[in-house]
């Protein structure tokens, strides 16, 4: 047996802490997640460092902040001169290796809302090379890797590889019945008219559903994305044992799901009844909401929603219980897939020395304060996420309440395999709470988020920066008066806001105060420099 472990990191998208069965879910069944958490240690505060794909995934392979990595919004490419945790397994010898889901690039090949500025009255505008802050920032390698349009107009598009430390690469990009990359030259290489199948104008019918984004999909589970991140990642696994050359591996399985559209296919649509499903405790109205929140309620109680938007958006009871069965639905099928994985990993003995890792990007608000989907509004369900650490050689089995998060995963995985970090990883790693799960790592966590649009009441894009502690959350929006603080101890569904609280302002002075503590630590230190000066 290897030294060194392998590595096999199962990652959903867009699933809150509390959508697994181990971590109190009574209605939703997942057995194979669960079976994790009976062997390992499993962690009931773990943070995004924030709520959107691109700018999380790019701290997960990273561990430095988004403003420290430079993805600080969905549309901001990681630099392909980024360094990563994966970069340094494959540097050591490790088999690297994607299956599913990767988002360090754009993929929607939407124009961006932010662009240079317009030259002002008789100025000249500097010339294309030179008008970002980063002189020709594109220029050092392919940022069209990841781009639905070029994986749809061309048959021969492909990833330069190694990418972003991955050897190997089975790509899915989008979500549910929408996916695309190489997952649909898969689909189609089974079924020749698959493009036939997917999307809401095809959908099946059959139902009165009327949550946004939910579609009874044509696609039928053994086409369906999960089906195919299940089927590539048995190939990883077998090749990897047919090798038989002590290179330890590190697989990163990454399915689509449960990220809207809610698309989960055959049997898996109808498997949760949303007459069964339970809505979150802050599900009731509060009495004074924060302006933001307001303005989402507003604007579904005069129709003014746009349903189709990935932004938040305010919904109703039923639109809530449809789109939380469905959500079920799709954890439930993904649960399936992990299920056989395991197995199969056990079928080719690598279960022994294979750290199995459980988690999810970022949550979804799914009913919190009648909401649904994610931006700028951090409240538990949307900020908090699953994860499970399974190590056969640290048999630990417990909860650990201690406050951690995506950050912290790069510094982890180099550690356990033994490994230096590089320069400037600002996570922490926690084999030592996976060791003693009662340790603390930390006094608070630290979350931003920075948007291109214009929402929600802001008169500019919102930028949010939050402190969450043991027992407090605050959070605070650039240029407006208000912001949020929460006592999590006395109302963990975040119900009364205290930032205007006489009682609480001591409380707010000393989290402010910790706000820029972290905001300070967290400041980018990278490059090394050169010399003292």
């Amino acid at each position: 047996m290897s030294e060194r472990p392998n590595f096999l990191y199962l990652i959903t998208d867009q699933q809150r802490a509390d959508h697994v069965g181990s971590y109190g879910n009574c209605v939703l069944e997942t057995p194979a997640i669960d079976a994790l958490a009976a062997r390992g240690v499993s962690f009931d505060r773990f943070y995004v460092a924030n709520p959107s794909c691109m700018p999380n995934r790019a701290t997960m392979m990273t561990g430095r902040t988004p403003q420290a990595n430079g993805v600080w919004s969905n549309g901001v490419p990681l630099s392909m001169r980024a360094n990563t945790f994966v970069h340094l397994l494959r540097a050591a010898g490790y088999r690297t290796g994607l299956v599913g889901k990767c988002h360090l690039q754009a993929f929607t090949g939407r124009p961006p809302v932010i662009v240079a500025p317009e030259p002002g009255l008789g100025q000249i505008a500097p010339p294309a090379e030179l008008r970002d802050a980063v002189i020709n920032a594109y220029g050092d390698g392919r940022y069209d890797q990841e781009l639905l349009p070029r994986w749809r107009d061309d048959p021969d598009h492909e990833l330069s590889l190694p990418y972003y430390g991955f050897d190997e690469v089975d790509l899915a990009i989008l979500h549910g019945d929408k996916a695309h990359g190489h997952y649909v030259r898969w689909a189609k290489a089974r079924h020749p008219d698959f493009d036939s199948l997917p999307g809401p104008e095809r959908e099946l019918g059959g139902h009165d559903y009327s949550a946004p984004w939910a579609w009874r999909t044509r696609v039928p589970e053994e086409l369906y994305p999960t089906t195919y991140i299940e089927e590539r990642t048995f190939a990883f696994l077998e090749r990897h044992a047919k090798a038989k050359d002590g290179r330890p591996f590190f697989l990163q399985c990454s399915f689509p799901d449960p990220h809207h559209p809610f698309t989960p296919p055959g049997r898996y649509w109808g498997l949760y009844d949303p007459a069964d499903v339970e809505l979150p405790g802050s599900f009731a109205r509060t009495n004074n909401p924060p302006p933001h929140l307001a303005h989402l309620w507003h604007e579904r109680d005069r129709g003014e929603t746009n349903r189709w938007t990935h932004l938040p958006q305010g919904i109703t009871e039923r639109e809530a219980r449809e789109a939380i069965a469905l959500t079920y639905g799709m954890i439930a099928m993904i649960d399936d897939a992990i299920g056989r994985i395991l197995a199969r990993l056990e079928a080719l003995d690598l279960a022994e020395n294979t750290v199995v890792v459980f988690n999810s990007d970022h949550g979804d608000l799914m009913g919190d304060h009648q909401t649904m989907l994610k931006g700028t509004l951090h409240y538990q369900g949307l900020v908090r996420v699953p994860f499970i650490w399974a190590d056969p050689q640290r048999p630990n089995v417990a909860r650990s309440r201690a406050l951690c998060g995506t950050l912290d995963l790069a510094p982890t995985f180099l550690e356990r395999a033994g490994l230096t970090p590089y320069h400037d990883i600002q996570g922490r790693s926690l084999l030592p709470v996976i060791d003693d799960p009662s340790a603390t790592l930390r006094d608070s966590v630290y979350i931003e988020e920075d948007a291109q649009r214009t929402f929600m009441g802001f008169e500019v894009p919102p930028r949010t920066r939050t402190s969450i502690t043991r027992d407090w959350r605050l959070s605070i929006n650039l240029g407006v008066a208000w912001g949020e603080l929460y006592n999590l101890a006395d109302d963990p569904y975040e119900m009364i806001n205290l930032w205007d609280d006489p009682a609480a302002a001591a409380t707010k002075a000393e989290l402010m105060e910790m706000l820029v503590q972290e905001m300070t630590e967290y400041a980018n230190r990278a490059p090394l420099p050169t010399n003292r000066g």
